[in-house]
């Protein structure tokens, strides 16, 4: 099982001041018929709005299929937060931000929606100029890292995941979006392993920010992006994934075992990762749909 940095404990504040009405009202043209919840503290936002969305399955007992309007679910605690292949992602409150965002979604293809969210995010809390250097980066597939060639990998620390789910509720399907953001510093641990990735907070640039504040910032864009991958995938955001990818031009692992190791060599107009192999017929390049690198 993977380290689990301690957090502060922090005792009941549910009185974080969310704007949940507010953030409804910004996000409705977008999402019609949204919902948005605040829970103290739950296991995790994406298991119970799975468990939410099994409940709308014809014939289980449920609720009709046309109640399923999306959904923003906020944890100020996740207790068993979950991240891809079984990770874990635990929090405390004003230490993290963690959040899923439930909706109908119909795209022609799903290749590449967690590159698109992943550009989304990193585009909203770190804006930059064409030309500019970026310090947000994106790790194919969901991780996002602040760009630091000190960092154990010499990449980047980790700021933040995605772990997206769907579940088929009569004749559409219902994606889980979740988030998790770190805001503030590990507090000193002693003797506790170093994390692969190292850690990176959002303090680190943006001084005092909270999680209410950065919900603020990623929510909407987030939202349009969704949509906007819906009526379009990932194509058009190839290029501007391109300026944020942490891995091109690196040698590196995989957990595929056909194909364990090779430099990466960016993603296509699907969002699949390429990799440039040497192997008895010279360079070849390969592609890696699924697994981590």
């Amino acid at each position: 099982m993977p380290h689990i940095p301690r957090v502060p404990h922090v005792p009941d504040q549910h009185h974080l001041q969310w704007g949940a009405q507010a953030l409804r009202q910004q996000l409705l043209p977008v999402l019609p018929g949204l919902g948005v919840e605040v829970l103290a503290s739950v296991e995790s936002t994406n298991t119970t709005l799975l468990a939410r969305a099994r409940q709308l399955v014809p014939g289980a007992g449920g609720r009709r299929t046309d109640d399923a309007a999306p959904c923003l679910l906020v944890a100020e605690q996740q207790t068993r937060g979950r991240g891809r292949q079984g990770k874990v992602w635990q929090s405390s409150v004003g230490a993290s931000l963690t959040f899923s965002l439930s909706l109908p979604l119909a795209p022609a293809d799903w290749s590449g929606l967690s590159l698109a969210v992943g550009l989304a995010l990193a585009e909203a809390l770190d804006a930059t100029q064409p030309g500019q250097a970026t310090r947000l980066g994106i790790k194919w597939p969901n991780d996002l890292l602040l760009r630091d060639a000190a960092a154990p990998t010499g990449i980047g620390r980790k700021i933040g995941g995605i772990l997206i789910e769907t579940v088929q509720v009569g004749a559409q399907r219902i994606a889980v979006v979740g988030i998790g953001l770190n805001l503030q510093p590990l507090p000193p641990e002693p003797d506790a392993p170093a994390l692969s990735w190292g850690h990176a907070c959002l303090q680190e640039w943006l001084p005092g920010i909270t999680a209410p504040q950065a919900l603020a910032h990623v929510a909407l864009p987030l939202a349009q992006a969704l949509k906007a991958f819906e009526q379009a995938g990932f194509a058009p955001l190839q290029a501007a994934f391109a300026a944020r990818d942490v891995l091109a031009g690196r040698a590196v692992n995989t957990t595929l075992p056909a194909l364990p190791q090779g430099v990466a060599d960016g993603v296509d107009h699907t969002g699949t990762l390429w990799l440039r192999v040497d192997g008895p017929q010279g360079m070849q390049r390969l592609p890696v749909a699924s697994g981590e690198v």
